[in-house]
């Protein structure tokens, strides 16, 4: 797929010259910061120690004081507390998080996880009714509830209250609970509105700790859940996220509860970043919701047993293992279906077969996004209705685009970049006609094309053991502090280039500039073989990351796209 490259504008001279003076670093390190806003020594010194001290006051967000008062009068009259939550790695997570700190001084606590496919999304009415035939009088909802009015409704009708804790837009009205705590109501002033479910829920637990006397640094233990959901949900690791990510990922990597343990070492690494996260521990905690309930996650979460938590590993892997050949083959079928139906040039993707599995479909959504590069919705059937997982390209909001079209489907939600919805079955010929519509007319032309956004251009003289150490301080990556990107002109192959993997769709180089070689892999880019050819001299976006190979580490370019120079 051809990309449309950026470079993003220089920053002031003199602010970097004076911050790289400051902090006694190269210039190209002292222009990353002041790219990302960081133009002080004060600013750069937060963001290369990101301390707890910078966690925000959890009783500034609103209802926090209802929500604690609530909790606190539950656990003096003995009331028994259900900890609702989603079935995907922040809804699970956060369950995980608020029961087992609860458990800590209270008996009296469940959790429950709705079923995918008889409840789906969200607070569901078989979920109240559980709470109601257990005599339990108190739910926290988590990462969802913020427009389950008639539900909220319908669990007061039978004398249960509830805290809603979530992350996701509001719509006009808000339940009739006794706290919604949600940094995006547009009467929080909360400082910081990015918060994942799981975060919010860390903001509960931060708050009653407070209240029952303990110092946040007590709380770290529970920073491992907050890091796998912040990674998995793909929220900005910016302000609290990254102070909380950093400290979340310092716990798996020194401390892990067990199950999370026994997840990482599917991934047989030195150490857990990031990454590892999103692409191994956050996809098998979510097969457990998709394949069989989500309830095994919350299970081996829990799990305080290392030879249990490995054992459950085990059976969620085997769970993964069928959800990775379900995405292979629900994706194959969808590609055919948008070929068959002549719809290749169109500004949107919306694919519907009643026999796929409910549970993978936001995969394959992301999956096709990749292929064709627009708003994408994938639709099965979910019971009497359809359901359907969307998916966005960059700068385009998908949840924006869905409210334009919603006099035709019965219930979404979502973010910017991702959204659920159900529809009437009679209703998809027109939502679908809809859709394609609204972003035709509001999608900007530009936007059909992937970008790369370069930080700067940078020499291959540059890049240094001591250089790269600097760069590792700016993680943990993720949207807001994405890993910097670079590029590097008059590049040459020396004559080593292979494409590797399945089908040859990758490149192995080893490249050189001025005289200065470096390893180099194209992930995606093994078409690109016959531009590397060693006579021709060529431009290559790349970040810079490390190769572990028998034993042995060393630096190697992870080149994003190759162009004519």
């Amino acid at each position: 797929m051809t990309m449309r490259q950026t470079l993003k504008p220089k920053p002031d001279a003199e602010c970097c010259e004076k911050l790289a003076a400051e902090l006694n670093v190269d210039p190209c390190i002292a222009g990353l910061l002041v790219q990302r806003g960081i133009d002080t020594f004060d600013k750069a010194r937060e963001f290369f120690r990101p301390s707890l001290e910078h966690l925000h006051n959890p009783f500034w967000m609103k209802d926090m004081d209802l929500a604690v008062s609530r909790i606190e009068r539950a656990v003096k009259d003995g009331e028994c507390i259900l900890v609702f939550g989603d079935y995907d790695v922040d809804g699970t997570t956060s369950v995980a998080l608020v029961s087992s700190y609860l458990r800590t001084f209270h008996d009296l606590v469940d959790t429950y996880i709705p079923d995918r496919y008889a409840e789906g999304y969200g607070v569901s009415f078989a979920g109240i009714d559980y709470a109601h035939d257990n005599g339990i009088t108190l739910i926290i909802a988590l990462d969802c509830g913020v427009k389950s009015i008639e539900h909220v409704d319908y669990a007061k009708s039978k004398g249960i209250d509830f805290i809603i804790c979530d992350h996701h837009r509001p719509g006009e009205r808000l339940p009739d609970a006794v706290a919604v705590l949600d940094p995006k109501r547009p009467d929080c002033h909360y400082p910081y509105d990015e918060l994942c479910g799981c975060g919010v829920g860390f903001k509960l637990v931060q708050a009653l700790g407070q209240k029952r006397g303990q110092e946040v640094e007590e709380l770290i233990p529970y920073l491992d859940l907050v890091a796998t959901a912040i990674a998995a949900d793909i929220v900005p690791i910016t302000g609290e996220n990254r102070v909380l990510a950093k400290f979340g990922l310092e716990v798996i990597n020194a401390a892990p509860r067990p199950g999370i343990a026994a997840l990482a070492a599917f991934r047989n690494k030195r150490a857990t970043d990031i990454s590892d996260v999103v692409f191994g521990i956050a996809p098998r905690i979510n097969a457990a919701g998709r394949i069989k309930h989500g309830n095994f996650a919350v299970e081996l979460l829990n799990e305080t047993d290392p030879e249990r938590a490995v054992e459950l590993a085990k059976a969620i892997e085997i769970n993964n293992v069928e959800r990775k050949n379900l995405d292979r083959e629900i994706t194959e079928e969808a590609l055919s279906q948008i070929v068959e139906n002549g719809e290749a040039d169109r500004y949107t993707t919306v694919v519907y077969r009643d026999s796929w599995h409910k549970g993978v479909i936001g995969i394959v959504a992301s999956r096709l996004t990749e292929t064709y590069y627009r708003p994408t919705l994938v639709f099965t059937r979910s019971g009497e209705k359809l359901a359907a997982s969307a998916r966005s390209v960059r700068d385009f909001d998908i949840y924006n685009a869905l409210e334009a079209c919603s006099e035709h489907l019965e219930q979404f939600g979502g973010h910017m970049y991702a959204a659920g919805m159900t529809i009437r079955e009679e209703n998809y010929p027109d939502f679908k006609e809809a859709f394609e519509k609204v972003v035709r007319e509001t999608m900007p032309e530009e936007l059909r094309t992937p970008e790369i956004v370069v930080d700067c251009e940078l020499d291959f003289g540059a890049i240094t053991p001591k250089f790269y150490r600097l760069l590792k301080q700016f993680e943990p990556f993720g949207p807001g502090n994405m890993s910097p990107v670079f590029l590097a002109r008059n590049v040459r192959d020396t004559g080593f280039a292979k494409a590797i993997g399945q089908d040859g769709c990758h490149l192995k180089l080893y490249l050189k500039q001025d005289g200065i070689s470096i390893g180099a892999v194209g992930f995606g880019l093994g078409q690109k073989l016959p531009e590397v050819s060693e006579s021709k001299p060529f431009n290559a976006v790349f970040s810079i990351d490390e190769n572990e190979w028998n034993g042995s580490v060393s630096l190697q370019l992870k080149v994003r796209d190759i162009s004519p120079c």
